[in-house]
């Protein structure tokens, strides 16, 4: 359905599913229920396959979906298509309901280095200039018989989504309200009482090297979405809930305006006529190679100097824990020393909060698609269990000295 007027084309009731079985990915026009029939049959052909090197090609391990997209409104731009960024500008997504599982889904080799995981880029990589989704509902199915919860997007406004920086972007956006299982998540600008638009903290550095500041809230998130399979002491809580308040500022982008193009083409020109006569031509042109070195070390560099600052505020409420009789993660001593502060967070229902600040270049979001692969989870994890033994202490030694 083309709206010539406002160069848009629009989708109405779309089926997008992945399963094994499917082969090569298709678009064929069908009503939802003739593509889910196939699906299905697909996926029933797949477990009574006899080709081998089929079942070698796709073995399920990913997460499966099945979704019905009600409206889907795209924009195409011929200019991104010739330059290699993909043939969309802009997207506009309404209403999704649908399965998402991740029940085939295997773990991975602890040993492997998550930032492996990062995509490479590919020409032809998609760079939106705009991306809005509005009522998404999905029912996520994990594995190891993990309870099925919903997912749900109430509102999403992004300025820009760019397949080599899928998380960044998701991070960086204008605008997401949504749930997960049941608690609320936003994320939005930074607010204060004094100021709107774009604020920043003059005490955290020069204000025009940060772009913007974001915060991401999630209210009253179930415990076992953290610490299932995890091993040490933080799978021991095995009752509360998480608030997770977190104020990201992001760096600004990098400046490839006329003028600053033209300011670096005066200085290496100066550069050139000062220096000019020093040398002969030969010299010119060994230094002219070394200097081409020398730039890109240069760009490398500067995108090193670009960081994202995330100050991250945990709550855990109402936490319940149990010690494991026998454990390798504490020393004998410890053990005793761990036990009674258990009891007491148990008998007071505590309330435990934990603040921490993580850094992070940009340039480790580069190929990053989730927050596993671009080791901001290592990060903030070290973090908050580094917080969380200092509570520990502290608690133990106000223990102590009560009882002296």
């Amino acid at each position: 359905m083309p709206k010539w007027k406002d160069g848009v084309i629009t989708f109405k009731n779309v089926f997008v599913s992945r399963r094994p079985g499917q082969g090569q990915a298709n678009v064929r026009k069908g009503s939802s229920l003739s593509a889910a029939a196939a699906a299905a049959a697909a996926g029933k052909g797949h477990a009574v396959a006899n080709d081998p090197k089929e079942d070698d090609d796709d073995d399920g391990n990913y997460t499966q979906f099945d979704m019905t997209i009600n409206t889907v409104n795209v924009s195409l731009s011929f200019t991104k298509w010739f330059n290699g960024k993909g043939l969309l500008r802009d997207v506009e997504i309404k209403g999704v309901r649908g399965v998402m599982d991740r029940t085939h889904v295997k773990p991975g080799d602890p040993s492997i280095d998550p930032r492996s995981y990062r995509h490479e880029h590919n020409p032809g990589d998609f760079e939106l200039d705009s991306f809005k989704v509005e009522d998404v509902l999905l029912t996520v199915y994990q594995p190891n018989h993990f309870r099925p919860f919903s997912v749900s997007l109430y509102s999403c406004d992004l300025p820009r989504l760019r397949k080599q920086w899928l998380f960044y972007d998701l991070m960086s956006a204008n605008m997401i309200s949504g749930s997960f299982d049941d608690s609320l998540f936003t994320i939005h600008p930074r607010q204060t009482h004094n100021q709107t638009g774009l604020t920043v903290d003059e005490s955290r550095g020069d204000a025009t090297q940060w772009k913007k500041q974001s915060r991401l809230r999630i209210d009253a998130l179930n415990i076992d979405h953290l610490n299932r399979g995890v091993e040490g002491p933080f799978s021991w809580i095995h009752e509360g809930n998480v608030d997770i308040v977190a104020d990201i500022m992001f760096p600004a982008d990098e400046d490839g305006s006329i003028a600053k193009v033209m300011s670096d083409f005066y200085d290496r020109m100066e550069t050139t006529v000062k220096h000019g006569y020093l040398h002969s031509t030969h010299q010119h042109d060994t230094n002219d190679h070394h200097d081409g070195h020398e730039s890109e070390r240069d760009g490398r560099r500067e995108d090193d100097k670009r960081f994202v600052v995330m100050d991250l505020r945990v709550h855990l409420n109402d936490v319940r824990a149990a010690v494991p009789i026998f454990t390798k993660d504490l020393s004998y001593v410890n053990n005793a020393l761990i036990r009674p502060i258990v009891a007491y967070i148990n008998s007071k229902r505590a309330f435990i909060p934990v603040n921490c600040r993580v850094v992070k270049r940009v340039s480790e979001f580069d190929g990053s698609w989730t927050i596993f692969d671009s080791g901001l989870l290592d990060d903030m994890s070290r973090e908050v269990r580094l917080h969380i033994f200092n509570l520990g202490l502290e608690a133990a030694a106000a223990d102590i000295w009560t009882d002296i």
